[in-house]
């Protein structure tokens, strides 16, 4: 079976076991603490089959197995590089060996909004992309309950925008960045390129006055529309119940069915925002296919590959590029990923 990209196996591995297990007070005294690496083995198992041979080493919660895998990627030129005002307003950048400006991908990590890090990049994706002349930046955003829709999505179109700012210190083409990510973060990747720019020319804060545009994106387990009432129909009710939902738009349980919640539904969905002029998109999904079960508990099928389908009709429509593939086809999607980005961000290559 071909391995995930480590980003996408971690998204979907904690929605699942969020989805999937249900917990009850005990008295961990009683226990010794060997039983925690297997408990979460075992809850992978339930979720996820037999878990591949890199994944397993990294569900354990073995911190020097994250030393291990953090010290297999090179050490970036800038590291934990503040781009805002706030502690997770931090960034890695990678920069490809080049004499001329090469382009950037950035690197938007999954985690339901609420949990996950830069740290997620996998070497898989980052050594290809460094190898073919792209410099790669892997950047932190705030998380729910601290902040709510959009302040996800601001704080990564910031990132780009600080990148354009230092394009000519850090020797990259301003006009050539792509974006990246699993799960939450394909949600925002596709928003960002599919939305208008957030650029203000006649802000005080210079940062704020380049352009969140960006040349394409290539993404995993990517939801285009983050409306519940959407995710109903073209995947089932289970998908939306998802609970990271609620936190992401910051709204009390009386507030989800009301004119507020509705009109935030829709503008966070980056479908609503896709126009003519928007960027090609390449979408790779895992979870299976098909209607959800009877049994399926909150949440599962929030990575289905209809949020790509329903995408790609629209796409088309549009005759904008858009590539939707499915590991049942044998997608080795790292590979396919960086070709993508290859064909936009350097083309005749």
């Amino acid at each position: 079976m071909e391995r995930e990209p480590l980003f996408i196996f971690h998204s979907r591995f904690f929605a699942c076991f969020a989805g999937r297990i249900s917990f009850k007070p005990i008295n961990c005294m009683k226990f010794k603490t060997s039983i925690l690496p297997l408990t979460l083995l075992a809850a992978a198992f339930l979720c996820h089959g037999p878990l591949p041979a890199l994944a397993q080493a990294d569900a354990k919660p073995d911190k020097r197995a994250a030393r291990k895998a953090t010290a297999a990627k090179p050490a970036p030129d800038l590291a934990n590089h503040r781009y805002g005002p706030h502690e997770r307003n931090v960034l890695d950048l990678w920069k490809a060996k080049s004499d001329a400006p090469t382009p950037l991908v950035v690197f938007i990590h999954g985690g339901g909004f609420s949990a996950g890090s830069k740290e997620a990049l996998s070497l898989g994706l980052l050594e290809p992309l460094l190898k073919t002349g792209i410099s790669v930046m892997a950047i932190n955003y705030r998380l729910s309950p601290g902040v709510s829709f959009p302040a996800h999505y601001h704080d990564c179109a910031r990132a780009i925008q600080y990148a354009r700012l230092h394009a000519k210190e850090w020797n990259l083409d301003p006009k050539r960045i792509g974006a990246t990510g699993g799960s939450a973060g394909a949600g925002t990747s596709i928003w960002l390129g599919f939305h208008d720019d957030l650029a203000d020319p006649k802000s005080d804060d210079t940062v704020l006055r380049e352009s969140t545009r960006l040349t394409c994106m290539a993404v995993s387990g990517a939801q285009s529309s983050y409306d519940p009432r959407v995710i109903k129909e073209w995947v089932g009710e289970a998908a939306a119940r998802h609970p990271a939902l609620t936190g992401f738009y910051g709204l009390k349980p009386d507030e989800l069915d009301s004119p507020r919640a509705h009109k935030l539904y829709v503008d966070a969905s980056a479908i609503t925002h896709l126009t003519r002029d928007d960027p090609p998109v390449y979408a790779f999904y895992n979870e299976a296919r098909g209607p959800l079960p009877a049994s399926a508990r909150p949440g599962q099928g929030i990575h289905h590959i209809n949020f790509g389908l329903r995408l790609k009709e629209q796409m088309d429509k549009l005759g904008i590029e858009c590539v939707v593939r499915h590991q049942d086809e044998g997608a080795n999607a790292s590979s396919e990923m960086v070709q993508f980005f290859i064909k936009h961000l350097k083309p005749g290559r």
